[in-house]
């Protein structure tokens, strides 16, 4: 039985435990949408994960969805990277930069003016916080067809700047909502041409952007997030023959690739994620979801019962920096303070205790 203290080899990325920190927005990028060292602390500090996976960042300026999010796009923001990569790495740990390009989950007003973008031009339901307050969704622009390899080119940069800034890889989001995703679902997904309609061409952006990245920084250093019928800002996924049929042909592309991993936000128990992870033949980090916190036991149940090779947590890393370090001894647990998770100062960010405190 694999337990959840053993390392792991995903691609190039060596993990020292299969507790992974799941990507976690936490709005508080600095001039320029840069990191900077009050991040670095934050990251450092959980370096004893097996693998951090990073708050959702833009590849492009267009790509922002929210406030004070950072990029991987320009100079200063590689610089930011360059600090946090060192501090995970100066405590042993391995960290890869989840690249979001939001699509239509975004406002202008949060990115000084710029469009939003998206496969369609169909609004995403709900609001969004602007520095004005709550704001409805604004109705995108949809890519044409020619536009497409530019996007590409965006995550390429991304992920090529990601590498030179330390960082030990990428992951994909293609999950909850964002652009590659928005090319998945069919009721965001209204196009015509060669990247619409049938499950295979909804599939096809997806493929060709992870087939790009891995070409320019490795394979093995990059990672992809789905979350398959997960029902999420406006992409229902309820046709489960339409989802068996979109995300397998998107797995069945991906396969060749030999990617570090798939990440996979849903029921791990689920016959779609067993027949994804059978389809992928690499390693499956568990994720499943947000409907309750991941327990210790939760997580060496996964593992137990051979669901994958590694488990995300999200909110108790939030609140326990040395979260593998208190699961190992029984120590008592920090609890998460929601009021601060979004923005702020180190209050809820860097000053939770850890045992050594």
């Amino acid at each position: 039985m694999t337990d959840l203290f053993e390392p792991a080899t995903f691609g190039k990325l060596q993990l020292a435990n299969r507790i992974v920190m799941a990507p976690l927005t936490r709005n508080r990028a600095g001039a320029g949408q840069a990191p900077g060292e009050l991040n670095a602390v934050y990251y450092g500090q959980r370096a004893s994960a097996g693998l951090i996976v990073s708050e959702g960042t833009q590849p492009s300026a267009v790509g922002q969805g929210y406030l004070d999010t950072p990029g991987i796009h320009s100079p200063e923001q590689v610089e930011g990277w360059r600090l946090v990569g060192d501090a995970v790495h100066a405590g042993g740990g391995q960290i890869v930069v989840q690249l979001m390009h939001a699509g239509r989950i975004a406002h202008p007003d949060n990115k000084a003016g710029l469009e939003t973008i998206a496969p369609s031009a169909i609004a995403a339901p709900g609001q969004i916080v602007t520095p004005t307050g709550q704001q409805d969704y604004v109705l995108p622009r949809a890519l044409a067809t020619d536009e497409l390899p530019g996007i590409v080119a965006d995550y390429v940069h991304a992920a090529r700047n990601a590498i030179a800034a330390g960082l030990d890889g990428v992951e994909l989001h293609s999950a909850n909502g964002y652009l590659l995703h928005q090319f998945l679902g069919d009721t965001s997904n209204a196009r015509t041409d060669a990247y619409g309609g049938s499950p295979l061409n909804r599939a096809r952006f997806v493929i060709e952007v992870a087939t790009a990245v891995a070409e320019a920084i490795g394979a093995d250093r990059v990672g992809i997030r789905i979350s398959p019928a997960h029902g999420i800002q406006g992409i229902d996924e309820k046709d489960a023959t339409d989802v068996a049929a979109t995300y397998g042909a998107l797995v069945d592309g991906l396969a060749p690739l030999c990617l570090a991993y798939l990440h996979v936000l849903g029921d791990p128990r689920s016959d779609l994620v067993r027949d994804l992870r059978k389809r992928f033949g690499g390693p499956l980090i568990v994720n499943d979801g947000f409907r309750s916190l991941t327990d210790l036991e939760t997580a060496q149940q996964f593992l137990a019962e051979d669901l994958g090779e590694a488990v995300a947590v999200g909110r108790l890393f939030l609140a326990n920096p040395d979260l593998p370090a208190r699961w190992r001894t029984g120590a008592e647990l920090n609890e998460p303070v929601q009021a601060t998770f979004y923005g702020g100062d180190e209050r809820g960010y860097t000053d939770y205790p850890a045992l050594t405190d």
